[in-house]
């Protein structure tokens, strides 16, 4: 395999090697399920889509596991701002997240575990860690003894005497740089009965935990938001190595959404949820939008940035679009090296999408000049390579949404025949006034008009550019 990722444990681009050859096995921080998602919380979901695409593409096995965390102080907190149990807040939330995941066209992970759904296997792992020296009990709460690990701070590049201790003021550490590993219960909390007390699980130990369980002692990718390397995968890696594990091979992180410089994030009061963007913008769009930058990279989130991509998607759409009326029905085809190179570079999907667009440009010359061999070859590389991306217009996914260029298409394909019609009665009883003042209003909904020798064609357009 050719491919080569940024692996943030060595500070490189190393090629990728999976512990098994044709396997990868990857484990996404998922979700806490405190409130709605916003474009922000949802950006990680997509970049390791991508990366799970690109994988199975070149004929990989995958095992992508993403958690839920379902039990937590922000949790707890909000369900009792409202009322509710926890769980039921939680289950709520969980089920925004999936709804998001699956409006922008992720395909569902291998595994979903819950943190709730895993007590046992974190009371296991703390034992473990308790008889190994590197955990006690104090207080009816569990912590990890951080200074234990030698290679405490390695993910992070920080130096343990450097770093701030916990602002807690819970006098049973030993430390104060110790981390809970399980928390005594507390009036009006959830919990669970362990050796230790009653309580429940800290954050770390659950990814620790679910890792191990579905992945195995050591697997080949971690992954997770850039603002997750410490302190929480830090201390997943304390964790699991201090146990025996092996842990992660590779760790990647992707890069924030921001508004006006500042990470997306509700504290700021700058979040945009995913329910309320597609409103405004077809999904497909958002997703090109969300997946168009680099995996590492900050994207700026800003309406005229969102439906600047728009207006780039359409042109590939539409290009797709009008290939289909000429040659028909086009399967996905080959893909180009050059495509392929960007891919294996760190999943570089800017170099990617130069790639996409150059085809496209090719394939509409195709289109003018009447070579339809070429055209319908252009046309199954471009919906190939868009396929990657989890952009295909023609793909099962988005015709089931009812967003691309089968059911919604067809269904303003009807309304628009009727406008034109309309127009080209005008023009032949010669009131071209009657004819423009269609064409007008076509554009004004945003509907542009290309008279060709094969008789008008319409595309849409992007009404704020």
């Amino acid at each position: 395999m050719s491919l080569r990722l940024y692996d943030t444990a060595t500070r490189s681009v190393r090629d990728f090697v999976p512990i098994t050859d044709g396997k990868v096995g990857i484990y996404l921080c998922g979700a806490t399920v405190q409130a709605p998602p916003h474009v922000g919380h949802i950006r990680s979901g997509l970049c390791f889509d991508v990366l799970r695409r690109w994988l199975e593409h070149n004929g990989n096995d995958v095992t992508f596991v993403r958690n839920v965390t379902d039990v937590d102080d922000k949790i707890i907190h909000n369900a009792g701002h409202e009322d509710v149990p926890f769980w039921l807040l939680a289950q709520r939330e969980e089920r925004s997240f999936n709804r998001a995941y699956d409006v922008l066209g992720c395909l569902p992970p291998t595994v979903e575990p819950r943190a709730t759904g895993h007590i046992p296997e974190m009371i296991e792992l703390i034992a473990r860690l308790i008889d190994a020296g590197h955990a006690y009990a104090a207080g009816g709460d569990v912590y990890f003894k951080v200074r234990s690990f030698d290679k405490y701070g390695a993910l992070s590049g920080q130096r343990l005497d450097d770093m701030l201790a916990s602002p807690d003021e819970d006098t049973a550490k030993l430390d104060p740089h110790d981390f809970a590993l399980w928390k005594g219960a507390k009036t009006d909390e959830p919990y669970w009965n362990t050796p230790w007390g009653p309580g429940r699980p800290g954050w770390h130990i659950e990814c620790s935990a679910m890792a191990e369980k579905y992945l195995g002692a050591t697997f080949d990718i971690h992954g997770g938001g850039l603002d997750l390397i410490f302190p929480h995968h830090e201390n997943e890696i304390a964790q699991s190595q201090a146990a025996g594990d092996g842990f992660a091979r590779y760790w990647l992180h992707n890069a924030w959404v921001t508004t006006a410089g500042e990470k997306m994030s509700k504290s700021l009061g700058n979040s945009l949820l995913v329910s309320e963007v597609v409103q405004r913008v077809r999904p497909i769009e958002l997703r090109y939008y969300l997946v168009s930058a680099h995996y590492r990279s900050m994207i700026e989130f800003s309406e005229e940035a969102m439906q600047e991509a728009g207006t780039g998607f359409r042109r590939l759409e539409g290009f797709l679009d009008r290939a289909s009326e000429r040659v028909g029905v086009i399967e996905p085809g080959d893909i180009p090296e050059t495509f392929t190179a960007a891919m294996d570079d760190d999943l570089s999907i800017p170099a990617a999408l130069a790639v996409v667009h150059e085809c496209v440009t090719e394939g509409n010359k195709h289109l003018a000049a009447g070579s339809l061999d070429e055209v319908r070859s252009s046309a199954a590389s471009v919906r190939a390579m868009l396929a990657i991306l989890g952009v295909d217009p023609f793909s099962s996914t988005w015709a089931a949404a009812g967003g691309n260029s089968s059911d919604m298409r067809s269904a303003i394909d009807a309304l628009v025949a009727v406008a034109l019609d309309q127009r080209k009665a005008a023009r032949e009883r010669k009131d071209y006034q009657a004819a423009d003042l269609i064409r007008d209003q076509l554009a004004a909904a945003g509907i542009a008009i290309e008279d060709t020798s094969q008789g008008p064609r319409w595309s849409l357009e992007n009404k704020g550019n």
